[in-house]
């Protein structure tokens, strides 16, 4: 006689019983279940570990995927080597790259010892990453140097950074052994990024400095977007090869084990394995992009709008009591890289990121409709501002078949935007520019979602007391 039919919730787990579960029902007798249960349960229990470490693995997956075909795209050889990104086609390869000011870019590791680099002095903004998209220092001036040039020394997550310290150098010490090194030349005089070039010298501790090689003018289409299915597994796993684990990290590489996927092994999923794997990436995906265009955890940043601040979360990506996690998987999933400049401006310095997803009736952004974005006169910047057009399928600069950077980034450099009487400007996206504004239009195509982001280079006090504000977008066909 078969046990009567109890729901999950209400079940004893005692004895006799037949529980409906959202895999099956699973029958106990005397309290055990038989192996086809437990076949299925392990794969129940794989697959919630699959879509939550597609959660927890987004910054890592993300930073070795850049690392790697960026520098496959553009042929790096040596440590000394950095890749500038300047036109459209260069800079749409990055996961909502800025499309304003040049990149200098360049990944190391820091198991052949610690790196050091005299860096020169000027307006630049950038620093030093880990794997984890964590800021190990900034340079330039939101970093120690404050824009006069210095000495860095950043050591590896096995060294001793005190070994390093003496007057006049600024010593750090990563928690990874893969390291991003970037920057931004902000200095308007366009004969200061060659001093910049020339004085920038990097070499290893103990051996003698060397200028760098800058690989210029690649013109090479490529993609640093995260991969979907069996690849994102695969990066995952050449990405924790040769780093410690950290502490906050011991319960993930539990969840992986079972996964086929463990430091200092070999990635080779068996067939079960492969099957959980591919359905937990796309759900892991589907959760994510939830929390980017939903993020549960903020609140707009204007009221009545739908705006909201990019960063809602700490440099270290944890607090005393949690890992940030849902924070830090949605920037990651959306964005790259995190500094002191764009997690913590301060007035005067630094960068903000606004983004919006949806329009002032709450509807999402369609490709299909034409919206009107109206910029307020005198955008409190003591740099410039930009609004800048993303894929949200890719999450790289919207590729609407333009080759100029104005195709899918308007800012407030630009001497032909048309301006209304009272200094301020409306900007359109959309699928046709309204008679007139062609030069403060940017084209959405066929079906692919998009967001933007409103940058403010050096904010001022306006911004931080809210006395200034965005109007959400208008559909205006």
């Amino acid at each position: 006689m078969s046990a009567p039919k109890t729901s999950l919730e209400s079940a004893t787990l005692v004895g006799d019983e037949l529980i409906s579960t959202p895999i099956g029902d699973i029958e106990l007798r005397h309290s055990y279940f038989d192996d086809d249960a437990s076949r299925r349960l392990f794969d129940e229990m794989d697959y919630q570990r699959a879509c939550q470490a597609y959660l927890w693995s987004t910054p890592i997956v993300s930073m070795t995927t850049w690392r790697l075909r960026q520098c496959k795209a553009y042929g790096v050889k040596d440590d000394t080597d950095f890749v500038v990104l300047n036109s459209l086609k260069e800079k749409r390869g990055i996961v909502t790259g800025n499309l304003t000011t040049p990149y200098l870019l360049q990944f190391t590791s820091l198991k052949e010892g610690p790196l050091v680099v005299e860096y020169p002095a000027g307006m630049t903004a950038g620093g030093f990453i880990d794997l984890w998209q964590r800021p190990v220092a900034d340079t330039g001036l939101t970093g120690p140097d404050q824009g006069k040039g210095g000495t860095y020394v950043v050591v590896g997550p096995n060294d001793d950074p005190k070994a390093y310290e003496k007057p006049g150098v600024f010593v750090f010490q990563s928690a990874t052994n893969s390291l991003l090194f970037g920057l931004r030349i902000l200095d308007p005089d366009p004969s200061y990024y060659g001093r910049f070039k020339s004085s920038l010298k990097m070499g290893r501790h103990g051996t003698p400095l060397a200028n760098c090689r800058f690989i210029e003018h690649g013109e090479v289409e490529w993609s640093a977007t995260a991969p979907r299915g069996l690849e994102y597994w695969q990066v995952l796993a050449e990405a924790i090869r040769d780093e410690p684990v950290r502490a906050v990290d011991k319960a993930w590489m539990a969840m992986l084990l079972p996964l086929g996927i463990e430091p200092g092994k070999p990635f080779r999923p068996d067939a079960r394995q492969k099957s959980i794997l591919l359905k937990g990436a796309a759900m892991g995906e589907l959760m994510v992009r939830n929390l980017q265009v939903n993020p549960r955890f903020a609140e707009p940043y204007w009221k009545n709008t739908h705006w909201y601040k990019s960063f809602d979360f700490t440099i270290p990506q944890e607090t005393e009591t949690r890992v940030e996690l849902d924070e830090r998987t949605t920037w990651f999933y959306e964005a790259v890289t995190s500094s002191e400049g764009m997690v913590n401006p301060v007035v005067g310095k630094g960068q903000v990121y606004m983004t919006a997803k949806r329009d002032a009736t709450g509807a999402l952004l369609r490709a299909d409709r034409t919206y009107k974005l109206h910029v307020p006169k005198d955008v409190p910047v003591g740099q410039f501002w930009s609004l800048t057009l993303y894929s949200e399928n890719t999450r790289r600069p919207y590729d609407n078949g333009g080759t100029e950077i104005r195709s899918v980034s308007l800012d407030s450099k630009m001497k032909d935007l048309k301006h209304n009487a009272d200094g301020s400007v409306d900007l359109y996206i959309g699928a046709k520019a309204p008679a007139g504004f062609e030069s403060n239009f940017m084209k959405t195509v066929g079906e692919d979602g998009w967001f933007v982001y409103f940058r403010l280079y050096a904010p001022l006090q306006a911004f931080f007391d809210k006395t200034f504000s965005l109007a959400d977008f208008e559909m205006i066909e």
